[in-house]
């Protein structure tokens, strides 16, 4: 009856070939009722096919091995069979009860090596690595010798525990015990020291011994490539296909993700014809990896072939097409793919979620972006952190920051860390520096510990010194500073407060430093007039064995601009070609720039040609390029070439071309290029506005300076000065004057170049008691000391005037020595005004100052002959000769 009972209720349960089994077991006890019921004989019970086929069924559920369990112990087939024992205590291991499966271990009389392996195996099964170690240790005690699975699974536990040592006692007693060229042992080892240690030891233990088994060259490869070490990785898979060994679906995912992680398309290709070759193409694995290539390589159309081609796909296989999509700035497709992930009914993750709120943070998707916020809400995703870390950035992106905050406001009891991190970067983002430094502020208040992002975020942002160093004290207290990130962040924060000595010391202190580190170092050199140190700083870098990436080759070759060091420029371009990264948009367009600054314009051009992908900077550069060394045809060529080619042209570019028709003096072209910026928008931005007050300027339309000027939405320094010196240069001192008052009014702070347009429009003027305020104003007000130029206007201005005498006292008087130009812009008033002893005497200074300046020679002569002078003017003439100086013929290109 009992036997019947249990026949019945497992019939329901287990799949039928499982049911035949039971079934011929029960009868086993009770033949003579089975027989009288049934005409056939069913084969003996097969505990091997009885228990794979369960396994293979799927259906082992904790209650259907407890069934099973009661059944088997009423039969006390388990005290003979430890094969059906350690057979039911995997199936408690897979139904995640380990607490049943130790039970079970425990009761069993003799328990072999295959019961260890089981129970150590269930326990990493369940994430319960300290006990794998435990039971490895008790296993050693009972006096059984652990093989091959054993040391792999005890090396996996060690790799997750993150203990190095632990795993190096268990790879040296697997030597030991003669497992030295295992490949399973093996295979745990290089993957606990890729994952804890470095890539070099798990290298090592691979190039040990000569590998006969694929396991191990996964786990190199996969080590390899989270170790980002993905060129390497190419090279391995190349070797063991020269050695003949077979790939498997693992060994493509990860060749494919290093394929996708350098963007190798053409090595990618090569891969998938392996795949397409070994049949490996329906892994769903496999497949993801192909789509993530050709999505990392820009390819989006041949990623959704490959993606309509999966025969099966899972969450992972549309969450990477959607974030192709969305790393392609192409929203509107990855909302669409999420709809229609949403109408196959694919089960939805929050990494899902967060890639389409990614694609959300256009402001033209704010109507997505509510509705996406609303279908959350409605799911439950809204209590994942994750997913209301997106919501806060996604909204800061848009430009919305108080619906971040309300975001914030909703969440803020879980006092998640992250949270509160994304809140301040979003703070910072939108140039909310007050409200980042109060929140972080508060987090303290409330006993939140600050993490590196959220320490990150605020260092950003801050530009007082004072609180810099609060801050820093405060992460030195915590101990974060050990933190690469944060680091990198500190001494950022006090190059940009103008403490490069202190930001240089903090870069010392980082006990560890990447290529962001250095990068970040070699540019603060860089942007504070210290190239030579930058250079030197990346000469360093290289000493330490540190392979720069393409942001440390970028801010390199930034500082070489700077030095105008063609020579240094050219050394990091061989490194950059050697790097395998010359060719790459960032470091192309640093490239271009460097030659372009240094003069070596058909270098930057051939550069410039050789970049498969142009973008915004390296056109920037090249034209700015040629305007500079006054290419100026070739400037506007390369514009029309841009145009054409349908490539975004940003308001550097524009200006840069701007200021080439500026060098032309030619309105007409000048008129069509401002029409042609107004087309596309760009007529008020800051820059090419000032750009075209300049070419105005130069060009004579004093008019059209003034009209451009008045359409900048927000004037800013150059902006103000451009126009001031317009009207200077023009003769109109009082409107340039006017000008300089309403840019104080707006709370602009003049500079020097400013100056020397206030001061040359009070010359213009006849202001001579102005001209003294404003330049006593430069030192009193704005602490700038007067230089070279200003001086010189202050001559003209008392030349003007008719103050000889006075502009003689000014130049002896003032606090640096004077030089050619300012004797020289006396001399030329006293030839105005008839000085002639004055004249005499400024005109001996600059020739003793500049011995070959014929002009000082010339313009004294013509005072001579204008007093009729006519012996003087022939000795004056003697003189030039006998020193070698000629005057320049004139000449007219009318």
């Amino acid at each position: 009856m009992t036997s019947s009972f249990i026949h019945k209720k497992l019939q329901s349960k287990i799949l039928p070939s499982a049911c035949r089994s039971i079934s011929s077991l029960a009868v086993t006890e009770n033949s003579e009722n089975f027989h009288s019921t049934h005409d056939t004989v069913l084969p003996p019970f097969d505990p091997f096919h009885f228990f794979s086929d369960y396994t293979k069924s799927g259906r082992c559920t904790l209650r259907n091995t407890k069934i099973l369990h009661a059944h088997f112990l009423k039969t006390a087939i388990l005290q003979s069979n430890t094969f059906m024992t350690n057979s039911l205590m995997d199936w408690y291991c897979k139904s995640n009860s380990m607490v049943h499966a130790l039970r079970l271990f425990d009761k069993t009389p003799h328990p072999n090596v295959i019961s260890w392996n089981i129970l150590i195996s269930g326990c990493n099964q369940n994430f319960s690595f300290e006990d794998s170690w435990r039971n490895f240790c008790k296993m050693r005690f009972s006096g059984f010798d652990p093989n091959q699975f054993t040391y792999g699974s005890v090396l996996s536990a060690c790799t997750a525990l993150g203990s190095p040592l632990y795993g190096e006692l268990v790879y040296s007693l697997a030597l030991k015990n003669g497992f030295f060229s295992n490949g399973y042992v093996r295979a745990g080892m290089i993957d606990l020291f890729a994952k804890l240690c470095s890539f070099e030891d798990a290298l090592r233990v691979f190039q040990d011994v000569l590998c006969e088994n694929v396991v191990c060259w996964n786990a190199i490869i996969s080590g390899a490539v989270k170790n980002r070490e993905n060129w390497v990785a190419l090279d391995l898979f190349c070797q063991m296909c020269c050695r003949f060994f077979m790939p498997n679906s693992f060994t493509f995912s990860s060749i494919l993700t290093a394929c996708a992680a350098l963007e190798e398309l053409e090595f990618g290709r090569g891969v998938q014809g392996w795949v397409i070759k070994c049949g490996a193409g329906e892994d769903v694995f496999v497949g993801t990896a192909i789509i993530d290539l050709y999505a990392k390589c820009r390819d989006m159309d041949q990623a959704v072939k490959e993606f309509l081609r999966m025969p099966i796909r899972n969450v992972v296989s549309w969450t990477t097409i959607i974030s192709g999509f969305v790393q392609k700035d192409d929203s509107i497709s990855a909302f669409h793919f999420f709809k229609e992930m949403r109408k196959v009914g694919e089960k939805i993750n929050n990494y899902t979620i967060t890639s389409v709120l990614t694609a959300c943070t256009e402001p033209v998707m704010i109507k997505e972006a509510v509705q996406l916020h609303s279908w959350i809400f409605k799911t439950g995703f809204y209590l994942d952190s994750t997913v209301s870390s997106a919501l806060i950035n996604m909204y800061s992106k848009i430009g919305v920051v108080d619906l971040s905050e309300r975001v914030f406001r909703e969440m803020e009891s879980t006092k998640n860390l992250a949270m509160w991190a994304v809140m301040i970067s979003a703070f910072a983002q939108s140039g909310s520096t007050g409200r980042a430094v109060e929140l972080f502020q508060r987090m303290l208040q409330e006993g939140l510990r600050p993490d590196k992002f959220c320490s990150s975020s605020v260092l950003s942002i801050i530009d007082s010194l004072s609180l810099g160093r609060q801050i820093h004290c405060y992460i030195l207290k915590i101990g974060l500073f050990t933190d690469i990130s944060v680091g990198s962040s500190l001494f950022t924060m006090y190059s940009k407060c103008g403490s490069l000595e202190e930001s240089y010391t903090v870069f010392e202190q980082m006990p560890d430093k990447d290529n962001v580190s250095w990068a970040s170092m070699i540019t603060g050199f860089s942007e504070h007039d210290h190239a030579e140190q930058a250079v030197q700083l990346f000469r360093e870098m290289l000493l330490e064995e540190i392979r720069p990436d393409q942001m440390t080759l970028t801010a390199a070759l930034t500082a070489c601009s700077a030095l105008h060091s063609l020579e240094k420029g050219k050394e990091v371009h061989g490194y950059a070609l050697r790097a395998r990264v010359g060719k790459e948009v960032l470091v192309g367009g640093a490239l271009v720039n460097m030659y372009s600054k240094c003069g070596a314009i058909v270098l930057a051009r051939r550069v410039f040609d050789m970049l498969p992908q142009k973008d915004q900077f390296s056109c920037s550069s090249l034209v700015s390029g040629y305007a500079q060394n006054g290419y100026i045809e070739d400037a506007l060529l390369l514009f029309h070439e841009i145009r054409m080619a349908d490539l975004w042209i940003d308001s550097f570019t524009v200006s840069s071309v701007i200021g080439a028709v500026a060098i032309l003096n030619s309105l007409d072209i000048g008129t069509q290029l401002h029409a042609c910026v107004t087309k596309m928008g760009l007529n008020a931005e800051v820059s090419v506005g000032s750009s075209l007050v300049t070419m105005y300027s130069k060009c004579g339309s004093i008019d059209e300076c003034h009209k451009v000027f008045e359409q900048i939405e927000k004037p800013d320094l150059i902006s103000w000065t451009a126009m001031i010196v317009s009207y200077a240069q023009h003769g109109k001192g009082a409107e340039a004057l006017k000008v300089y008052d309403l840019m104080r009014k707006e709370g602009t702070k003049p500079d020097s170049v400013t100056f020397v347009g206030v001061l040359s429009a009070c010359s213009h003027n006849g202001m001579v008691e102005e001209g003294y305020s404003h330049l006593n104003s430069m030192a009193k007000e704005y602490g700038i000391e007067p230089g070279y130029y200003h001086y010189a206007c202050m001559v003209d201005l008392l030349g003007r005037s008719g103050r000889l005498k006075e502009a003689e006292r000014f130049i002896n008087n003032m606090p640096i020595e004077p030089d050619a130009l300012l004797w020289g812009i006396l001399l030329a008033a006293c030839k105005v005004h008839g000085d002639i002893e004055l004249g005499r005497l400024a005109a001996k200074r600059v020739i003793e100052l500049e011995p070959c300046e014929a002009g000082a020679y010339v313009t004294l002569s013509n005072i001579c002959a204008d007093m009729g002078w006519w012996e003087d003017v022939m000795k004056i003439r003697s003189l030039m000769e006998g020193t070698g100086v000629k005057k320049e013929p004139g000449w007219s290109s009318v």
